[in-house]
């Protein structure tokens, strides 16, 4: 069985100077905890937020990239690159972690079709068409008017991921822009980090028809950790408490200045704040993934945590060590040995294999 998360936010943690190599105390996500969780690859995704201009997101994330190299590269003996399945399963027959890298946000390739390119040379598997407001490719659903859709640059970026063997990733893209991307895409697509609207009513969530779509286009949705999208009565928790607002502000001064210590503690209190908070179990995964299965079907479904990119997580999935609860609760449910693989990861690498090939 490979464990696949296919979707943390680990490189902007460790541009915020933490050691991945190392386990930490803070943050979800570093090697000797994927270890412990099970975990035998991830995604780190290139999040580039959505205010920067087209110039600083190609930078931004060009620099989330060559930090995460170094990371990489510094701890040779616990993890390595990989850009396929099978070099992701030549370095867990190695004992080593998988790194695959995915961009969050296609704002970094400014609305040019060679920088895309050059994205997948560097070895970018995924990109996620946009984040929290709509770019030149497509609408997000938190914004959503400029394209009602895909753009005409957003077609032309589906025919050129397709032929590259870049998979597409519709995580935060509006409604309309998923049903466009399906009707353009000619490979399988993923949803790398969303969940099911049916049992959270947010729009970051997926709807049943879109479940049903993305199915019979080949794809997979990957269950997100996030809390706020698990459950709608946290999502009214976190409004009340005020450390939504209050947190962004403090995480953007840190994020500002990382190497300034007042500013990195005033960070963690907001994180302890949110952690107190009643949380919902990390079971309420299990049920996305039941009602994603009851929808999509078994070869439909898979784990995307957004560990790193939350600053919160469901009580008992504290971070990427406790990774395995979640396969010990579907045992309980009744999934088969078979149906757990496919969940942990081999849904996804069958999506990956196809989109390449």
């Amino acid at each position: 069985m490979f464990v696949l998360d296919s979707h943390c936010d680990t490189p902007s943690q460790i541009y915020r100077l933490t050691d991945i190599g190392r386990r930490n105390t803070r943050g979800h996500v570093d090697f000797p905890r994927m270890k412990e969780g099970g975990v035998d690859g991830a995604f780190f995704a290139l999040y580039v937020p959505p205010g920067l201009s087209p110039a600083e997101s190609t930078s931004y994330a060009l620099e989330l990239f060559a930090t995460l190299e170094d990371a990489v590269y510094g701890n040779p003996d616990k993890a390595a690159f990989a850009s396929s399945p099978e070099e992701a399963y030549a370095n867990k027959a190695k004992g080593l972690t998988s790194v695959f890298v995915g961009i969050e946000n296609g704002s970094a390739i400014q609305k040019s079709l060679p920088l895309l390119r050059h994205f997948y040379r560097m070895g970018v598997r995924y990109m996620t068409l946009c984040h929290s407001k709509d770019n030149e490719i497509c609408d997000s659903c938190a914004d959503g008017h400029r394209w009602g859709g895909l753009s005409e640059f957003g077609k032309e970026t589906v025919r050129e991921m397709n032929r590259l063997g870049m998979m597409i990733d519709v995580s935060h893209i509006s409604d309309r822009a998923f049903h466009d991307v399906i009707s353009c895409s000619s490979s399988p697509v993923i949803a790398s980090h969303s969940c099911c609207r049916a049992l959270s009513d947010h729009p970051r969530n997926m709807t049943d028809d879109m479940l049903r779509a993305l199915a019979a286009n080949g794809g997979v949705i990957q269950i997100n950790f996030y809390p706020v999208f698990l459950d709608a009565g946290f999502a009214r928790i976190l409004e009340e408490s005020g450390l939504e607002e209050t947190g962004d502000a403090v995480e953007a001064a840190f994020i500002a200045d990382p190497s300034d210590n007042a500013k990195r503690e005033a960070w963690y209190d907001i994180m302890d704040r949110l952690a107190a908070l009643p949380r919902p179990s990390y079971k309420k995964i299990a049920d996305h993934i039941d009602h994603a299965v009851s929808v999509a079907g078994i070869d439909h479904v898979g784990l995307g945590s957004d560990f790193d990119g939350i600053a919160v997580t469901p009580s008992g999935m504290d971070s990427v060590a406790d990774f395995s609860l979640i396969f010990k609760e579907l045992r309980e449910r009744g999934y088969s040995d078979r149906d757990i693989e496919k969940i942990a990861g081999g849904n996804f690498m069958r999506v990956f294999s196809a989109v390449m090939a």
